[in-house]
This record gives C-alpha cells, sequence and structure tokens, in this order.
C-alpha cells in the first residue's frame, strides 16, 4: 500500500509542476506580447504626415518625418514602446510618488522630493520656454499618449509587478528630468554634511585634508585669465543609485590641424551610475529642415548629446560648487521663528500628503528659510552636529522656479554654426556644466554654463551661520565671465573634470577641484598624436592606465614584505605596466591592497562615517603616506602603528581576502573576475528571481582614475567588493568631416523591457571598447514602422 501512495503522490507532483510550468510558459508568452510591434503600420492622431521608424539590428531607431513636430511626436512614441516604465519610474521619483505603487519602503525618498518640490518647480519652468521648445514639447507628450491609450499588448513586466497602469504624460513629467539630473550632479549638498558630522570627531585641519586639493601644477582646460574684473544629516543618501550624486565625465576637442580629416574631432563620455535600463537612448531624427543623431534620454524629447548636421557637442560636470547648507537659529522661546540679519522671521510653511500603498498616508510639514528648504524636514530628523535651537536650509539654484536649461536644450539642438551654439548655452541654468563643441566650419570651443553663486565671504565647504547675513550670496557669475575658449592656439581642448580655471581667475567656482589624472592622461596621449584619425580616438577612449596606480605603487612596494605570498605579488606588481587589464592578476591585487589599506588608516577614526570614502581615492592615500604618517596610527591600540607597519598588514590582508574568494594560484587571478559591471534594474534586480532571469553583468577593464572610468566599489562583502558600478553609460566619438561617421554606443541597450532582444545587447561590445554608427541605412535596418496620421 506504501509504494502504491507514493507512486500516486509522485504522479500527483509531476502532474502539478507540468501545471505550473504551463502556467509560466503561458504567462511568459503573455508577457512577451508587453514587446512592441517594431515592423508594419500604426496610425497615430495628431500626425500631418506619415514617419517612419527604422531600427537596425541592434534597435537603434532613426526617425523620418516630414515637420519637426512629427519627429518629436514620433520620438514620444517610440520612447513609451521601448523604455515606459523607466520612463514613469523617473517621473514618479522626481513627484515624490514612488511610495504609491511602491509602498513603504520608498517613503524616505518620496520625503525628499517632495520637500525639495522638484515637480512643482518643473511645472514652473514650463513658463520659460519658447512657443517653439514647447510645441516640440507637447508633440512629444501626444506621442508618448498615443502609445499609453493603445498599447499594443499588456503593460512591460515593471508594471504587471506593481500592479499599476500609467497615467498621461504631462510636459512637467519630461521637465522634471533636468531636475533631477540637476541634482545628480550637484554634489557639494551631501559633502557638507559629512563634514557637519565629522565636526566632533575631528580638528577642521583634518577634516579639509581629507578632501585633498588638486595640485597647482594640474591641467587647466582654460589656460588664458579673462582679465581683472569686479567680483561683486544626510538627505541626499536616501537617493535611489541612479539619481543619487555621481559626478565624472571626460571630453576633448581637436581642431583640424591636429586631424587627418582637417575638420575637428570632438570625443566625449558622461560618468553615471551604471543600471539597466541606462540613462541613453540612441537616436537619429531627420526632417527636411534638421538630423539629429545621439543621445536621448526617455521622458525628454531633446538630444542631450549628439550632433545636428553642423554642430557635435559634448558635456562634463564642472564640480562647481551651488550648494551651501546655511546653520539657521532659532528664535528663543518661538521654534517657529528663525533669526535673520532684519530680526525674526517665521519659517515659510508648507504641508503635504505621501500617498503609500498598504497603509494611510504619511502627512508631512515643509519648513523654508530666506536660503531655502530646511534640510532636516526632507528626512524627517535633524543632520547630527547641530545644537539644539539649530536648523539647517540648503540654498541651491536647483531649486529656483525661472530655471531655463529645457530652452537651451532645444536652441542647442538647433544651432546651425559654433557661434550660434554658444548664443544658446546663454540660456542654460542648471546644473553648471562644462560643454565643449565643434562645427563643420572647423571652429572648437569650450564653454562652463549655468548659475555659480558669488559669496560675500566663505568658501563653500562646510555649512555657515545664516543668522548674521555675512555668508549670504550677492549674486549669480555673470554669463559672461564664466571659463570660455575659441579655437584655442594649441588647436585642443581637455576637459575630464580637471581644474577649469587657474588661480588668476576672479571668481570662486569651487574649493576643491577632483584628481586631475584622466585629464593628465588624456593630454599626454594627444602629445603623442600629432596627427590623428578616428580610430586613434577610439584607442585613447578606452585608455586603462592607471596614473594614480603608477604614483602610489613605489610607495607601497617600498614597505618590506617578508611572506612569500607577498613576495610573488611584490615581483608581479613591480613589473606590472600599470593597465587596469580585465585579464589581469596585477589589477585585482592592487585595488585588494588599496581597499585594505584604505580601510585600516581611514575607519579608525571615521567609524560609521567611512562608507563615504568606500571608493578609490588614490590622492588621499598618497598623501597620508609622504606627509601625513600619524594617520597611520591607528588610536585605538596600545602599540604604534608606522605606515609601513600599516602597508604591509593591508597586503596580508588582501591577499589572504584574495585566496578565500579565487584561490591559492595568484596567476590564475583576473581583474574581471572581480570587476564586473552589474547592471542592475532598480526594481527586478530587489527580486531574487527576476534577478536571476533578467540580470546580467559584463567584465571590464579600468579603474576609479583611468580614462576609461569603472569605479570599483570598495568595503562590500568579499563576493560583491570591487564590482564596478560607476562609468561612461554613452560614448561618442564625432568626426566633423564627416558626421555620419562618427561613432555611438550606450552600456546596456535600447529596450527597458527584459523580455527584449534588445535589452541588454550592446553590453560586451561597450566593454570591449566598440561602437556602432547612426546613419539610418535602410540596408542595415531590417524593422521598418510606419506611423500614419490617425
Amino acid at each position: 500500500m506504501l509504494p502504491r501512495l507514493i507512486k500516486i503522490g509522485l504522479w500527483s507532483l509531476v502532474g502539478l509542476l507540468l501545471l505550473v510550468a504551463a502556467a509560466g510558459g503561458a504567462g511568459f508568452l503573455w508577457l512577451k506580447g508587453s514587446l512592441p510591434p517594431l515592423e508594419g503600420r500604426l496610425a497615430l492622431s495628431g500626425l500631418g504626415a506619415p514617419v517612419e521608424v527604422l531600427r537596425d539590428g541592434d534597435g537603434v531607431v532613426t526617425i523620418r518625418a516630414q515637420s519637426e513636430a512629427d519627429a518629436y511626436q514620433a520620438l514620444g512614441y517610440v520612447h513609451a514602446q521601448d523604455r515606459l516604465w523607466q520612463m514613469d519610474f523617473m517621473r514618479r521619483t522626481g513627484a515624490g510618488r514612488l511610495s504609491e505603487v511602491v509602498g513603504e519602503r520608498t517613503l524616505e525618498i518620496d520625503r525628499l522630493m517632495r520637500g525639495l518640490d522638484l515637480y512643482g518647480l518643473a511645472e514652473a519652468s514650463l513658463d520659460q520656454l519658447s512657443p517653439e521648445a514647447r510645441a516640440a514639447l507637447d508633440a512629444y507628450c501626444a506621442g508618448v499618449n498615443a502609445y499609453i491609450s493603445a498599447p499594443t499588448g499588456p503593460w512591460p513586466p515593471g508594471f504587471q509587478l506593481l500592479r499599476n497602469v500609467p497615467e498621461p504624460w504631462r510636459p512637467a513629467d519630461s521637465m522634471v528630468w533636468a531636475r533631477l539630473m540637476t541634482l545628480q550632479l550637484s554634489g557639494n549638498w551631501h559633502r557638507e554634511v559629512q563634514r557637519l558630522k565629522l565636526k566632533g570627531r575631528l580638528p577642521a585641519q583634518a577634516i579639509a585634508f581629507l578632501w585633498p586639493q588638486a595640485p597647482a601644477d594640474s591641467p587647466v582646460t582654460v589656460h588664458a585669465a579673462l582679465g581683472p574684473l569686479d567680483p561683486g544629516p544626510d538627505p541626499s543618501q536616501v537617493l535611489p543609485w541612479d539619481w543619487a550624486p555621481k559626478i565624472a565625465s571626460n571630453f576633448w576637442a581637436i581642431d583640424g590641424e591636429r586631424s587627418d580629416s582637417d575638420k575637428p574631432i570632438l570625443a566625449n563620455d558622461p560618468h553615471l551610475a551604471l543600471s539597466a535600463p541606462g540613462l541613453w537612448y540612441l537616436a537619429r531624427i531627420e526632417t527636411p529642415e534638421l538630423t539629429l543623431a545621439g543621445a536621448t534620454s526617455p521622458g525628454v524629447p531633446f538630444h542631450i548629446l549628439g550632433h545636428n548636421g553642423q554642430v557635435a557637442w559634448g558635456l562634463t560636470t564642472t564640480h562647481a560648487d551651488t550648494q551651501d547648507l546655511f546653520i539657521e537659529k532659532l528664535a528663543h522661546g518661538r521654534p517657529s521663528h528663525y533669526e535673520t540679519p532684519e530680526g525674526v522671521r517665521p519659517f515659510t510653511l508648507r504641508r503635504d500628503f505621501i500617498e503609500i500603498r498598504g497603509r494611510e498616508p504619511e502627512r508631512v510639514t515643509y519648513r523654508s528659510t530666506r536660503h531655502g528648504p530646511v534640510v532636516g524636514d526632507l528626512q524627517a530628523k535633524q543632520p547630527e552636529g547641530l545644537a539644539e535651537d539649530q536648523v539647517l536650509a540648503l540654498a541651491w539654484p536647483g531649486l529656483r522656479p525661472d530655471d531655463r536649461t529645457g530652452e537651451a536644450l532645444y536652441r542647442m539642438n538647433h544651432a546651425r554654426s559654433a557661434a550660434q551654439f554658444a548664443e544658446a548655452l546663454e540660456s542654460f541654468d542648471a546644473p553648471v556644466q562644462n560643454v565643449g563643441y565643434a562645427d563643420v566650419r572647423g571652429t572648437i570651443g569650450f564653454q562652463t554654463v549655468g548659475r555659480v553663486p558669488i559669496r560675500k565671504n566663505g568658501d563653500g565647504f562646510a555649512p555657515v551661520p545664516g543668522w548674521s547675513g555675512a555668508f549670504d550670496w550677492s549674486g549669480w557669475i555673470p554669463a559672461a565671465e564664466l571659463p570660455s575658449v575659441t579655437d584655442p592656439a594649441k588647436g585642443v581642448v581637455v576637459n575630464a573634470n580637471n581644474r577649469v580655471v587657474g588661480p588668476s581667475y576672479p571668481y570662486l567656482l569651487t574649493a576643491r577641484w577632483p584628481d586631475p589624472a584622466r585629464a593628465e592622461r588624456i593630454e599626454e596621449l594627444l602629445g603623442d598624436l600629432p596627427k590623428s584619425d578616428i580610430a586613434g580616438h577610439e584607442r585613447l577612449q578606452n585608455d586603462s592606465l592607471s596614473l594614480g596606480a603608477a604614483r602610489l605603487l613605489p610607495r607601497l612596494l617600498s614597505a618590506p614584505q617578508s611572506d612569500p605570498a607577498g613576495r610573488e605579488a611584490h615581483a608581479l606588481l613591480g613589473a606590472w605596466d600599470k593597465v587596469m587589464d580585465r585579464e589581469r592578476p596585477e589589477p585585482l591585487i592592487f585595488a585588494a591592497w588599496l581597499d585594505n589599506l584604505t580601510r585600516r588608516l581611514l575607519t579608525p577614526r571615521l567609524g560609521s562615517l567611512f562608507p563615504a570614502f568606500d571608493r578609490p581615492n588614490l590622492p588621499l592615500i598618497l598623501q597620508i603616506l609622504e606627509t601625513r604618517p600619524l594617520w597611520c596610527d591607528d588610536p585605538k591600540t596600545p602599540q604604534e602603528e608606522s605606515c609601513d607597519d600599516q602597508i604591509e598588514s593591508a597586503f596580508t590582508g588582501a591577499l589572504s581576502d584574495l585566496e578565500k574568494r579565487f584561490g591559492g594560484t595568484m596567476s590564475d587571478w583576473r581583474w574581471g573576475d572581480a570587476h564586473q559591471a552589474r547592471f542592475a534594474h532598480p526594481l527586478f534586480s530587489h527580486l531574487p528571481l527576476y534577478e536571476s532571469l533578467f540580470g546580467f553583468s559584463v567584465a571590464t577593464d579600468g579603474g576609479g582614475d583611468t580614462i576609461n572610468r569603472a569605479v570599483p566599489r570598495f568595503g562590500e562583502p568579499l563576493d560583491k567588493r570591487f564590482t564596478d558600478v560607476h562609468g561612461p553609460g554613452y560614448r561618442a566619438i564625432y568626426d566633423l568631416a564627416d558626421l555620419d561617421a562618427s561613432r555611438f554606443i550606450i552600456a546596456t541597450g535600447q529596450s527597458g523591457n527584459p523580455l527584449s532582444p534588445f535589452y541588454g545587447n550592446l553590453a560586451q561590445r561597450w566593454s570591449d571598447g566598440h561602437y556602432v554608427k547612426l546613419v539610418g541605412d535602410d540596408k542595415d535596418a531590417p524593422y521598418r514602422l510606419l506611423l500614419n496620421p490617425g
């Protein structure tokens, strides 16, 4: 009887598994229906004439339209086809409405976004658009809504998992993207909070030391002085990784004298968070009046980076300090008021509530001072380091309602010469950026754009008293007096977030410039290319030699090493060419050594604040070893450690960690086994089953200071340490002699639907340093979709 029951049970289990498999297969096939049609004919109400949408074998789009309005409507439609869930997630993030569909886990993000009122500011900035730009935006919205109102299948998986459907697309939904980018590209706010927290642990001199100054002889982008002028808790940490502050990019341009084609070549690769789907979407638009090719961002009608047939352009972050935290003093006995130079003033109050899936709404009250919103209200508690009668207020040009950056992007897209392009930049308000450009006539140029505050006193490094008015802002640096250069004598312009101006510049852009290693390496390699073609710039853009390793390693290797395994690793590193090659063990050994040493030097004094420094910081470590040996001594131990002691201990610890993870044969270790770009989906990455099905990663060359920037994350558990988390999600090289010969690549793929063959199809080519072209060739376009007037 028992064997028979077992047999019946087994057959029942098999039947159940078959039913589950069948249901799963049916569900999978149903979800596959969420992939958009790429061929055939569709009707779109509002089109003036048929529009042709070509997709090549990689899913890269070319739109051919008879008018700009039709082209923008078609772009909105194809963005919605490929990235609608990403677009919806973006606008919900900016509006502080994630918790409506996600639940309580995103409440902190929503509280921050509602407090900054980014969506209200986006709505206000619509008034700054010209009729032409507004018409383009409205046409784009019509295209998105054409897809939302008549989907061609079930909604993409993200909507299914969260059980919501997209609302109609509004113009402010597009404008909030720029506000989110301004938040991401303005990093001083969170650093000021970190410095405030450190204030009780370290003296001011030690805090300043943790953010090293760039060397005085480091590369300067605009060499010529402008002449004498009359200088008139950290809430950002709750942001999703995609939108948290991260600031780096590369740009260079050479003129026709240095180019084989006798016309300029311009290269650009902005560095942002690596995720799937990525920020960028490749698109080419062709109308009788205009051709555009390059990087769009789903949700936005205008090309952010690219060329328009006459002018090519790229962006890097200036690292201008545009955020100040003011310490406001509460009025004695009147906590609803604060002190100002003119006397006591009431806080401005704004009340709101946040809808939360599965529970009652959260009611919130935000206070603002004359400087800006109260930081503590953005996270429901005050940051550390303040007295009981103090609050912090954030001053930031990104919170102004009269921002004109949307208008600037429209005009940049339509400029027909370098001179017109420079005029268009006058409307670019936030974030502060460096813009490099070149035109087909042979001009190359560079301009810093955006609103940079003029401070009465101070340098923006740390929070300052707000009640006296001594540190208030007196205005903006005039746009005409921001750094710029046209057709420099040397025939080359380079910026890799390095110092933009020299000491003679009369205004303060920032008190701290980043490590200039990438700019130094770019200038070095360009010096080796007196005449170059586009292939030479491809190699340069993918260069992975670490100048930081070349500078730090001799000091590390000078420490004594008695362990046999250590001597073997020493020998490898001593012969290493300092190229962060994914196929070699030396970059892995060096990174593990640097990680271990960084933790040993900083953790004893920083404690819980150390994660703010868990990225490679080679200049800081080198300065400690060469000029601040006190940091090598652990104050928590009875004995006094020297720098050599810490170097040797860190090396032993690093080799032990690597042996645990990769085995005992050092020659078999590979940088790429640990250093992989992991493209995590903002939703699916939190669901193990979906992550295992749809997540993907690729091994990458490079490091935190290489031109091919690929920042490894330190301080993680051993199995996740050194993951590549930040790098060039978009690379482009523009040949002004033949713009159709320009090269492009994005890090993931065109689609945001994990079921699409275009979800991650470009990742390996991106990692290998390969490119695609955006030429709209019918022969290379297997997919043709015709959009007809409805």
